[in-house]
């Protein structure tokens, strides 16, 4: 069965690629959906009248959940045309005052499990299947205040670059999406919103647009995709100006 898997797919950027999902990729026969909040996947599902969805509450900081997975893909043996890392956090706080937990779960969900989940799935993906990761424009530059979430999203985008390429002769291409801030609860979660001047000053994107861009790069085999002209400016200017300096000004 063609199947998409989708972590991080209960809130935000996750549900949105999920609802637009079948616009881009009508060959896909179901949906894998993984997530921590078992009640958000069940309603998600039931909003997608006449598709085939499957509910995985998962805690991808939990390497329990690695095992489940890996039984359920073993047991299932889908087709698995596209996967979407999604699932990340982030979270404000300078180093040594922000509690250890917060930062040690933005390497466990950010990095280990999507290295965890794209090796797992990579063996039942078949030529012309798609990998879509979601990065974020702190990949571009070290951001102060949040210096493991901006080197997590680097991780993200070394990853897909690297991983394109390797998996190329398979047939198989990974796209990282960037996007800037959007008006989501990743905000409220990391203690970003009302504490960060950056944030409040940083052109916002649209979940929607972003969703369905990201969508469309993966479609089309592009490596890295970075909405808004603003951005991609941003992304230039990351690569031409030494990195202490452009540091000084990506302070959130």
């Amino acid at each position: 069965m063609k199947t998409a898997i989708i972590t991080g797919a209960s809130a935000g950027l996750g549900r949105e690629i999920v609802r637009q999902l079948w616009d881009v990729f009508p060959e896909i026969e179901c949906c894998w959906l993984i997530a921590r909040r078992a009640d958000r996947l069940t309603k998600l599902a039931e909003s997608l009248p006449g598709k085939e969805a499957v509910c995985l509450d998962m805690d991808l900081c939990d390497p329990m959940s690695f095992v489940r997975l890996q039984e359920k893909l073993a047991e299932d043996r889908p087709e698995v045309c596209l996967l979407v890392n999604n699932a990340g956090c982030g979270y404000l706080g300078r180093i040594g005052e922000a509690d250890t937990a917060s930062q040690t779960r933005m390497v466990d969900l950010n990095l280990r499990a999507l290295t965890a989940v794209t090796n797992m799935a990579v063996p039942y993906m078949p030529g012309g299947g798609r990998i879509l990761n979601v990065s974020s424009i702190a990949a571009f530059c070290p951001n102060p205040r949040m210096t493991v979430y901006s080197a997590s999203k680097a991780y993200v985008s070394a990853y897909t670059v690297g991983a394109a390429e390797e998996l190329r002769p398979q047939g198989i291409t990974v796209t990282a999406v960037c996007p800037g801030p959007m008006a989501t609860e990743f905000l409220k979660a990391g203690n970003i919103a009302g504490n960060s001047k950056m944030f409040e000053l940083l052109p916002y994107c649209d979940q929607v647009r972003v969703a369905a861009g990201a969508l469309r790069a993966a479609k089309e085999g592009r490596t890295i995709y970075t909405p808004r002209l603003f951005y991609k400016f941003y992304r230039l200017l990351a690569k031409v100006m030494p990195v202490k300096l452009m540091v000084k000004f990506a302070k959130t």
